[in-house]
């Protein structure tokens, strides 16, 4: 029987997600509720396209050059992709069987590290790892759950020696502190599994998907935070990993 799951959308040629070209595939659904969250219509879990492992395969596949002259490969994301981890794990079997470079990005929002995470895991070549703020009041106050949950999951990835892509998302006013920067860097200096640091500059790109649905955007006023404060935290983190980029 074929595995399904709820996709959002689909980008074939994406540059960011990852290393190479990659095909990006966006699931449907989110518990996390960032207020500077710019795919809000992600957030329904019963919303999306149901599709399956061996259509989103033979799409793939057809990009499979681009993919590979490049050093990239598929990336799941969302949403939070592991909302559907069934689905994703039978996505990343049949691209490792095809030799095709695997890539999970996610929030780290895993309540149980189960056998099928595990699993996922073990079919993982890299992993996005979100992580929105170390300090857990803020973090509720950002994104209405707390961040153990991430955390925990963050150690766990350390401790399995994964490969990670760390990225921290600066908005002005929540999460630009340097005591915040200091408290991720103490956070992660231990962990030998962090290959880099992404820093990403919050933007107002997804403003207008929350007015679409009738919302109120959370961070109306807040702007893009200027280079002097994105140097200011790039700063703090170089002093516990060396490769910090934005």
């Amino acid at each position: 029987m074929s595995v399904t799951g709820r996709v959002h959308s689909v980008e074939t040629c994406g540059t960011v997600d990852g290393p190479g070209i990659r095909f990006i595939i966006f699931l449907q659904g989110c518990l996390m509720r960032c207020q500077y969250c710019h795919n809000r219509d992600t957030w329904d879990t019963e919303a999306g396209k149901e599709m399956s492992v061996e259509e989103l395969m033979k799409e793939l596949l057809q990009y499979r050059h681009y993919m590979e002259a490049s050093g990239g490969g598929i990336t799941i994301s969302g949403g939070e992709a592991m909302l559907q981890p069934e689905f994703v794990l039978a996505m990343f079997k049949a691209c490792r069987l095809e030799g095709i470079h695997t890539c999970l990005d996610t929030n780290g929002f895993v309540r149980k590290i189960d056998e099928t995470t595990k699993e996922i895991l073990n079919h993982t070549d890299l992993v996005l790892l979100d992580i929105k703020q170390m300090d857990n009041k803020k973090h509720i106050d950002l994104t209405h759950v707390s961040n153990k949950y991430t955390l925990e999951f963050a150690k766990y990835l350390a401790e399995h020696n994964q490969a990670v892509y760390l990225r921290y998302v600066v908005v002005p006013g929540i999460t630009d502190s340097l005591k915040d920067a200091h408290s991720l860097g103490q956070f992660i200096q231990p962990m030998k599994n962090i290959e880099k640091i992404e820093m990403l500059p919050y933007h107002e790109l997804g403003r207008h998907k929350w007015i679409e649905m009738g919302e109120i955007y959370p961070l109306e006023g807040v702007h893009a935070p200027t280079r002097e404060t994105m140097v200011a935290v790039q700063d703090v983190l170089l002093q516990y990993h060396n490769s910090v980029i934005f």
